[in-house]
């Protein structure tokens, strides 16, 4: 009865170890997404400085900065959500390609608004799955960003960024989808390519 009793007593204090030290490695991971965040929004900030004006070099840096952490596929796997798997490695390979220039290209549309203030209101981690959100205040407007992060080969990156309870990969998945349903995917293509090349111009 002894043993038993002490058995049970060793086996509690084993889960209760076990459970701090996950509390614990979820604590720091929080902290690594968190830093994460906040040293990518510092460069952004320091890039953009009080220049009313920046020079190509500026811009591509900044461009640079601001999508270097995200996870473009993962992006580009919710966009295409049910044909992510029925189109061909190498299709997808193109679709990726062209879908990160556009997002990138579009990331420099509104600089002023990488100058707002941001709250960090909370990190949790889950497994390889991050969410943190944020409040931002822009022109004295709060708003509420929620970013969703993925853990790809030791890294964590942005797979998702929700605003005022907008999801952008969902956004890109209703426009993506509808025309693949209706037209095909090489229309989307030829879509996507000709807004490219608009943007470029």
């Amino acid at each position: 009865m002894v043993n038993r009793k002490l058995s049970t007593l060793l086996l509690v204090l084993l889960l209760g170890n076990a459970s701090t030290a996950t509390l614990a490695q979820a604590q720091d991971e929080a902290t690594e997404v968190r830093q994460l965040l906040e040293q990518r929004d510092g460069e952004i900030k320091q890039v953009l400085s009080d220049k009313k004006t920046l020079t190509d070099a500026q811009r591509d840096q900044l461009k640079n900065v601001i999508n270097q952490g995200i996870d473009f596929e993962g992006m580009a796997q919710i966009a295409l959500g049910e044909f992510w798997s029925k189109t061909a490695a190498q299709r997808r390979s193109e679709f990726v390609d062209v879908f990160s220039e556009i997002v990138r290209a579009q990331s420099l549309s509104n600089l002023d608004v990488y100058r707002s203030t941001v709250k960090y209101e909370s990190v949790s981690v889950d497994g390889d799955s991050a969410h943190v959100a944020t409040t931002t205040v822009y022109r004295d407007v709060p708003t509420e960003v929620h970013y969703i992060l993925n853990r790809k080969d030791g890294e964590w990156r942005v797979v998702d960024i929700i605003l005022d309870d907008v999801s952008t990969a969902e956004g890109y998945a209703r426009s993506f989808q509808t025309v693949i349903r209706k037209k095909g995917f090489d229309a989307l293509m030829a879509s996507l390519n000709k807004k490219l090349e608009s943007m470029a111009s």
